[in-house]
């Protein structure tokens, strides 16, 4: 509870932390193949470029764009991704492809070529989180990497941000270059028969956060986001407030997005 005499004082501290939800203007996009890069063997970075971005918006690290594949028969393929880099001015668009099991996705990045075309559409909105919180918290799986990996870039010199990411093997970690003061944790599946749940559980309950004010920011499977969201709203006691989560997928392998506990 804040507690002052001062109505400037607390007029400043009722502005902190404020969580913004904007909406956009969705359009579709076409977009070319500029560059193929496979930055682990199981992550493909492709570089989109097209002068239809010069309007292009992405204030939100956890932004998804909806990609539209190849069709197969009458049924439109759509899934999300999210916009892990973007200059508007150069008009490019960089976006990660984590690699599992084959669908329209998998099929479309295994075989694209440089100079082929695709579209894209949105982002709809972005729930835009200040960075104006003591520390961090990121958890996730694979397809939360790029999500992960575009906020710890870009978050602020000194703050301290700690990511707890479950991965396949060690070859999957990644390195990001940041002004924060970073703390990675990396979860080998490799290492345990145990589910993401309970190694995820386990690491968070090991874990101690500095003092002060927190952000959770939690994306993977479903129910894996579900449980994690649960274990630090009701085990770790943390302000429903400042925890956002998101099932990435689901294991009936669909690529719905689905926001958890708004």
């Amino acid at each position: 509870m804040f507690a002052s005499s001062n109505p400037v004082a607390r007029s400043e501290y009722m502005q902190k932390h404020q969580i913004r939800r904007m909406r956009l203007e969705t359009r579709r996009r076409s977009l070319t193949v500029a560059c193929i890069e496979h930055i682990t063997s199981r992550m493909v970075r492709v570089t989109f470029t097209s002068n239809e971005l010069v309007d292009f918006s992405s204030p939100a690290h956890d932004d998804h764009i909806k990609v539209f594949f190849p069709a197969q028969g009458e049924q439109q393929n759509l899934r999300d991704f999210t916009p892990r880099a973007f200059d508007v001015d150069a008009g490019t668009l960089v976006v990660d492809f984590a690699l599992h099991e084959d669908g329209p996705s998998m099929q479309w990045v295994s075989s694209v070529q440089v100079g082929e075309t695709i579209e894209i559409g949105g982002p709809r909105g972005s729930t835009v989180v200040p960075d104006d919180f003591d520390w961090y918290l990121l958890v996730g799986d694979e397809t939360a990497l790029p999500a992960i990996g575009r906020r710890v870039e870009e978050l602020r010199i000194g703050v301290p941000v700690t990511t707890v990411i479950t991965i396949a093997d060690a070859a999957e970690k990644q390195v990001w270059q940041t002004p924060a003061s970073w703390n990675p944790i990396w979860i080998l599946r490799n290492e345990t028969t145990a589910d993401d749940v309970s190694v995820l559980r386990t690491s968070l309950a090991d874990c101690s956060m500095p003092p002060g004010d927190g952000m959770v920011w939690i994306a993977a499977e479903t129910s894996v986001a579900r449980a994690v969201y649960e274990h630090m709203l009701n085990d770790r006691h943390h302000p429903r407030a400042w925890i956002k989560a998101a099932g990435y997928w689901t294991r009936d392998h669909s690529n719905s997005h689905e926001r958890i506990g708004d």
